[in-house]
């Protein structure tokens, strides 16, 4: 059984704030991470191919690199190439790097801020709060 108990980048990349007034997209969210934290998750290799077709590639490497220039973690995540190998279902040394970005890292506070009208959802325990005001709904 897979249990997500705080906020993970495969969670960040599929929110959207598409549901603000006047947003036509809103994705990906930008990640302004104030306490991440690497908790171990056990390798799924089949999980991880299965899951990277549906996912914004720039999204996570943008994400990726900026925690990594925040400097939150004690060692820096895997570098992640900018695009997905054409060969990522049989490259265990790319899927384990995605493992790590995606699945071990949990973003325990800071925000998520839409791209288009810069409206902040804080992040806090973990836990991303997306809800809007009445006068915020499209």
């Amino acid at each position: 059984i897979f249990k997500i108990s705080n906020m993970k980048l495969i969670l960040h990349n599929m929110l959207t704030s598409a549901m603000i007034k006047g947003v036509k997209k809103g994705y990906p969210l930008l990640l302004r991470a104030t306490k991440v934290e690497l908790q171990p998750v056990e390798f799924d290799a089949g999980f991880v191919v299965h899951m990277l077709p549906r996912l914004d590639w720039s999204g996570v490497t943008a994400a990726v690199q900026c925690l990594n220039q925040l400097d939150l973690l004690q060692d820096p995540l895997p570098e992640l190439p900018p695009t997905v190998p054409d060969d990522y279902a049989n490259n265990e040394d790319f899927l384990r790097k995605a493992h790590i970005a995606l699945m071990q890292l949990d973003v325990i506070e800071g925000c998520l801020v839409c791209p288009e009208t810069g409206r902040e959802f804080p992040i806090a325990k973990g836990i991303p709060n997306m809800l809007i005001n009445d006068n915020e709904a499209a």
